[in-house]
């Protein structure tokens, strides 16, 4: 999963910017982040790539007055409302944006250059239109908080028994890694979300990359091909809570109003 998908740097950047809370450089560079550069193709009126200041006036423009995250899986059109050809493109990238206001998404295409260690990642959001209905299975952020207390409770009771809850190096590196970021306020929202938003994404964050820990690790007794089947097993349901957590959190600007 994606602890801090590419879909909700957009969504939050690109909400608070439609609402006026900040400039458009500074939602670009939040938007980008660590990739080297973010293009959009496919806008109407536009006959070429452009810039993502350009193309978020040029959304404002087109009457979108919000931007929704989806986070599909397969069997899990989370936050998807179609057609069929959209629905595709984000499932393939794991993610996409929705516009509200005007039939439009947007669906990421991430290409990485160079040696490890000096990567260049370029990302070209793709338009699409889209369907205008209700996005499928996003919960409020009241049912995505209690529904994450208690996966969060499941997640540690099944890695604790796989005996897989995250031990060794590469475990204690990733939790290091995501405390300090956290600690630096790369996890937080962008201005005008609620606080209960905030609080509910730190805690699929924190959800989500317990389930990655537990699937990436090689620690643990869960060795056997059985065990690692149930280990999946029991991981799955906790992974769709994360994410459907994940969606309500940055879909929240939109929905309040």
């Amino acid at each position: 999963m994606l602890f801090e998908p590419r879909s909700g740097r957009l969504a939050a950047w690109g909400n608070a910017l439609l609402a006026g809370l900040v400039s458009p450089d500074e939602a670009a560079m939040s938007i980008v982040g660590e990739d080297s550069v973010h293009r959009v193709a496919g806008l109407p009126g536009e006959t070429g790539p452009v810039g993502l200041t350009l193309a978020l006036g040029r959304l404002r423009a087109l009457g979108v007055s919000g931007l929704r995250v989806a986070l599909p899986a397969p069997g899990h059109p989370l936050g998807l409302s179609g057609p069929p050809e959209f629905n595709a493109r984000a499932l393939e990238a794991e993610e996409a944006v929705v516009a509200v206001g005007a039939a439009l998404g947007l669906v990421p295409e991430v290409v990485e250059a160079g040696p490890a260690g000096d990567v260049h990642v370029s990302v070209t959001w793709h338009v699409l239109p889209v369907r205008e209905a209700p996005p499928a299975d996003v919960p409020s952020l009241g049912e995505a908080e209690r529904e994450l207390a208690e996966a969060l409770r499941e997640a540690t009771v099944v890695l604790t028994r796989l005996d897989v809850a995250g031990s060794g190096p590469v475990a204690e590196a990733a939790l290091s890694a995501y405390r300090a970021r956290a600690d630096a306020g790369r996890e937080a929202l962008a201005p005008g979300y609620p606080a209960r938003a905030v609080r509910v994404l730190a805690l699929a964050q924190r959800v989500d990359l317990m389930v990655s820990l537990a699937y990436e690790s090689g620690h643990g007794g869960a060795v056997a091909a059985s065990e690692m089947a149930a280990r999946s097993e029991a991981l799955r349901p906790v992974e769709r809570v994360a994410r459907r957590a994940l969606v309500a959190a940055y879909n929240s600007a939109v929905e309040q109003h």
